[in-house]
């Protein structure tokens, strides 16, 4: 959500916000729970270099059973899920 935020233009922020306050996007990710394996991404990946953001999302497909990310970073591209999965991702052109 921070990217999306970072990323869209008053308008798109303002499209967001209804969205949450609908509560029709819900994240279930608990960072409490996971901090370990997040870092381990960001030490694995740390030539590319790995966000921390970065990190979060893959841990987030990690734990889902057929996810799908939509993103504009083609770094999407290089990183591993479960160590060897590619990321399903969205990037548009």
């Amino acid at each position: 959500m921070s990217e999306a935020f970072h990323l869209l233009d008053i308008r798109g922020r303002a499209a967001l916000v209804g969205v949450l306050r609908r509560r029709a996007v819900i994240s279930v990710f608990r960072l409490d729970e996971d901090t370990e394996q997040v870092l381990r991404l960001m030490e694995k990946y740390a030539d590319v270099p790995m966000s921390f953001a970065d990190g979060c999302l893959v841990r987030m497909t990690e734990k889902l059973p057929d996810p799908v990310l939509l993103t504009t970073d083609s770094d999407f591209r290089v990183y591993r899920r479960n160590s060897r999965q590619a990321i399903p991702c969205e990037i548009p052109d």
